[in-house]
């Protein structure tokens, strides 16, 4: 292993440390590195008894705010012998690390504004907003392909459907990152994006020929590896065609990559030349845990090519299995030490070591005056405005006016705690523009639905916000609608009587559902910045800026009237 080469450039003094950490660490600490687990309190008792006691590699958190988030991770590392690998999903602005963070906007909004700055702006706040807290790992960006729209977890969170566009954008955030001292962690290899399943409920299959493959996932994971990403984080996701050409033993056999020799050992270590550190996906997922019993999976994971595990169904429990796969031979001391030494590689590469002896591992609590600045504001207002996609208005109902369509019936389609904030400030903008809007509330329908005359009697106009989000453990991304003995409810039956506007929010395919909705609007994103300047471009204040980055009509002539 050439330390001194992509991607960890590190200098005399960095090898030293590495190895006289490594020479200086018990078994147990070896094994215990190999782990970067989920945090599931902030209580310093749980942190240094669960976890720190583990000897943990890694600590990662869901977003709290970020006062808390910083104190935390000041404790965890100032109780760590070996500096600790912070990582955070700050895939689409700095409110991945923290709730009061900068809301920027997703992956595909960047894509939709067409212009790269934007894709080094969402990597510069969110690794700044990161960093301040004492993050040092992005598990971004997504370098998946949305080749399918009925893929239930891709769609926002990718750059689009275009490898070209993934790769100038996602080399963008690296820049960024990289700025900030931060490392990325370019996701979900071998790629997803092609078949309509989720990994969080199985293994899902990248069906591409190696050929297709090479051309697209290949050439964007060749293009990051390049570009100096650090890390690699392995999905649980099967790419049949590398697997038979390498392990034709397996008979066809369904292994998910992070299990997977073919895929980690002879695709991403030795076709595509990467020597940084490869991560699992999050192993709590049915994806890897349905490949085999726990007990040789976890071991077999390293064995096998990763280099480190992450997130547990318990992690006393993963760490023995961890510890009885070495004694038992299925974890080789060999692929043990290669482990650590690539972990501590990353940690040097990240002068982990250096800050440790400074106590700057955690910046002090005047960095936090950078989370949600006026500058990233700014740029996340910017991007909104640059973003928001008019996919279609045939019908010719825009703008909206008070004057001709003032009472407006408002009604949000999806079931997920932001629909509160987005239905309430939808309403807000669209009342600061003169119109009366009314709420649509499923009791009011319950004993029947309008006729005609009666639905145009109230409503000038109806406006759908889909907020239906990207949400792990959801078999489809697709409406669902109340109604009524099929006579209608709230289903757009009444889409040729008054103006009817659809304004997505998340999911970018919804025209598939509503394919009788003639003006239709994606955002990509559901934050309040998106929210105003939708409204602004529906009243006709701004123009409609962005450019679609996937095909929103699903590959179907019939949407686009």
């Amino acid at each position: 292993m050439n330390l001194k080469g992509k991607p960890f450039c590190l200098k005399d003094e960095d090898i030293i440390w590495v190895e006289e950490t490594l020479a200086s660490m018990t078994l147990e600490e070896k094994i215990g590195q190999l782990f970067c687990p989920i945090g599931y309190a902030t209580d310093r008792g749980y942190l240094e008894y669960e976890l720190l006691r583990h000897h943990i590699g890694g600590l990662f958190f869901r977003d709290g705010m970020s006062e808390e988030m910083r104190d935390t991770f000041a404790y965890a590392q100032s109780h760590s012998r070996i500096p600790l690998l912070i990582p955070s999903n700050i895939e689409a602005g700095g409110d991945g690390a923290a709730i009061d963070g900068t809301p920027f906007g997703k992956q595909m909004s960047v894509a939709a504004a067409h212009d790269t700055k934007h894709a080094y702006r969402l990597g510069k706040i969110a690794c700044t907003e990161g960093a301040a807290l004492g993050i040092n790992w992005a598990f971004a960006p997504v370098v998946d392909i949305d080749y399918n729209y009925h893929n239930p977890i891709t769609n926002v969170r990718t750059y689009g459907n275009n490898p070209d566009v993934v790769i100038a954008n996602a080399k963008e955030y690296l820049r960024a990152a990289a700025e900030c001292d931060v490392a990325t962690s370019v996701k979900h290899f071998p790629g997803d994006g092609v078949d309509e399943t989720d990994q969080h409920l199985l293994t899902s299959v990248n069906s591409l020929s190696m050929e297709e493959w090479d051309e697209t996932y290949g050439r964007v994971y060749k293009e990051m590896i390049e570009a100096g990403t650090l890390t690699v984080m392995v999905g649980h996701i099967a790419m049949p065609a590398y697997e038979e050409h390498f392990s034709p033993e397996n008979n066809g056999k369904i292994v998910p990559a992070s299990l997977s020799k073919a895929m980690l050992k002879h695709v991403l270590r030795e076709k595509l030349g990467f020597e940084g550190l490869i991560i699992t996906d999050a192993t709590p997922m049915v994806g890897f845990t349905s490949a085999m019993n726990r007990a040789s999976a976890v071991p077999l994971a390293i064995e096998n090519g990763c280099d480190m595990f992450l997130f547990n169904k318990s992690l006393e429990e993963d760490y023995n299995f961890m510890m009885e796969g070495y004694k038992n031979g299925l974890l080789s001391p060999e692929r043990l030490e290669e482990a650590n030494m690539r972990i501590l590689a990353l940690k040097a590469a990240l002068h982990l070591h250096e800050k440790q002896k400074k106590g700057t591992l955690v910046p002090g609590e005047d960095a936090l005056s950078v989370i949600h600045c006026e500058k990233h504001v700014e740029w996340a207002k910017e991007l909104a405005d640059e973003s928001i996609t008019l996919v279609k208005d045939t019908a010719n109902h825009l703008p909206l006016s008070p004057e001709k369509t003032k009472r407006i019936l408002l009604e949000i389609l999806g079931d997920f705690p932001s629909n509160e904030r987005v239905i309430k400030k939808v309403h807000s903008e669209l009342e600061k523009y003169g119109f009366e809007v009314i709420d649509y509330v499923p009791e009011n329908f319950e004993c029947g639905v309008d006729n005609v005359a009666m639905f145009k009697e109230k409503y000038d106009a109806v406006v759908y916000i889909g907020n239906i989000e990207n949400a792990s453990n959801k078999t489809t991304n697709r409406i669902n609608w109340y109604t009524f003995w099929g006579q209608g409810n709230n289903v757009p039956w009444f889409a040729n009587e008054v103006p009817v506007v659809f304004i997505s929010v998340a999911n970018p395919y919804h025209l598939l559902d509503v394919p009788m909705i003639k003006t239709y609007i994606n955002c990509y994103s559901n934050n309040d910045y998106m929210l105003e300047a939708v409204v602004e471009k529906v009243v006709g204040k701004s123009e409609f800026k962005g450019v679609s980055p996937v095909d929103p009509f699903c590959g179907r002539k019939e949407l686009a009237y």
